[in-house]
């Protein structure tokens, strides 16, 4: 860095510092584009924030071009996520080019919010969909069951309530869940939500007690050994083998 840009970057600092000002804390933005990845619209409805949030920072004095510098940042983080979660790389970075042209030709401030949230829950649906086309030949029962439980990891789960939500008494469904996929409904949620773990390892700073809080284990021990059944290590080995690996490199 030249010295000049050198005293930009410390005078910019202070002035933060000075006015309490900060960027979009880095964990939290990391939950963004992994909920986008993992198409939870649930959790994204909660976390999402407008591109005016004044912690995305300032990109422009202009504030449509700062809108579409931000617009442009996120689809680009966006694409490599859902690249990296099984996505095409030709469709996502078609789809990013198109978005981006689009940005482009927006003429005020409401055409980049809603083209925003056009582009966020587009790659989401995407990737929510993307989770059924390993087994083409789902019913819509099993689709709706599937949903359901992805929709509420985060809770407690029963039988009853996912065989309402599909339309079907439960030990109907049980025997089609399992035939559909290969997996018992039980077992497909422990699968989501070891996979679901594993984003949390790896993008945040949640201690693994708290993360078995989160997706309800029954206790901590219960997690560490259903964790260990799917992935053949422990959360803390997972969280040294992969913490940040892939900004690392």
């Amino acid at each position: 860095m030249t010295k000049k840009n050198e005293h930009i970057l410390s005078h910019k600092l202070f002035l933060q510092r000075e006015n309490e000002i900060s960027h979009l804390d880095y964990d939290r933005e990391m939950e963004f584009y992994t909920a986008v990845k993992d198409g939870d619209f649930s959790k994204l409805k909660k976390i999402m924030l407008p591109l005016e949030n004044a912690h995305l920072g300032r990109l422009s004095a202009n504030p449509l071009r700062n809108l579409k510098y931000h617009l442009i940042i996120t689809t680009a983080m966006i694409t490599r996520f859902c690249i990296e979660g099984g996505l095409s790389s030709e469709t996502a970075y078609t789809l990013s080019d198109i978005y981006i042209q689009q940005a482009d030709a927006c003429s005020d401030e409401d055409s980049i919010n809603i083209l925003h949230r056009e582009i966020v829950f587009d790659f989401a649906d995407r990737m929510k969909k993307l989770k059924t086309e390993t087994h083409p030949d789902m019913s819509r029962a099993t689709i709706k069951a599937t949903d359901y439980i992805y929709d509420h990891l985060q809770e407690k789960i029963s039988l009853d309530e996912i065989a309402s939500a599909a339309g079907l008494n439960k030990t109907y469904l049980c025997a089609l869940f399992k035939k559909e996929t290969g997996i018992t409904i039980q077992n497909y949620v422990m699968k989501l939500r070891i996979e679901a773990a594993k984003n949390m390892l790896i993008y945040a700073d949640y201690s693994s007690t708290a993360i078995s809080n989160y997706f309800m284990f029954s206790s901590h021990s219960h997690f560490i050994r259903t964790f260990r059944k799917f992935t053949g290590i422990t959360p803390d080995e997972y969280r040294r083998k992969n913490y940040r690996r892939h900004w690392e490199k």
